[in-house]
């Protein structure tokens, strides 16, 4: 069997501006520290914490384009649109890892954090337990 690591997946859905994700995909990386609500989670992602922690790579995250679609209810104070009217927005699809043995305190922390500067009202951001598998020489990494 090959070695694993037990890790937690952050999956985020993140909004940012029409124009961010066409540069985006045309290659333009850069973008992404410009965009007013991405900038935030970069912040986060590039701190000294455990977030997208893959001991020879710090700061990893996947990035995927994505468009949510939505309707906000009446009690509702959407960042985008308005009550009743559905909505499409562009987003980043962001998977980052934590190591398993980063401690339930300082996890959520960090989930703490994301929640706190996430832009919407009711932030996406989905947990899960899942396994890597690694390369014999960096399983303890």
């Amino acid at each position: 069997m090959s070695p694993r690591r037990k890790v937690r997946v952050l999956r985020l859905s993140w909004p940012v501006e029409p124009e961010t994700l066409a540069a985006l995909q045309s290659g333009s990386a850069e973008v992404l520290d410009a965009d007013p609500s991405f900038a935030k989670l970069l912040t986060a992602l590039r701190a000294d914490n455990p977030l997208g922690d893959f001991g020879l790579y710090q700061a990893v995250a996947e990035v995927s384009p994505c468009w949510e679609l939505f309707r906000p209810q009446g009690d509702a104070k959407p960042t985008l649109g308005a009550a009743g009217q559905s909505q499409v927005s562009t987003n980043l699809m962001v998977t980052i890892h934590v190591d398993a043995a980063t401690g339930d305190d300082t996890f959520e922390a960090l989930l703490g954090w994301l929640v706190a500067i996430h832009p919407w009202e009711v932030p996406v951001i989905e947990i899960s337990d899942v396994e890597l598998a690694v390369r014999a020489d960096q399983r303890a990494q």
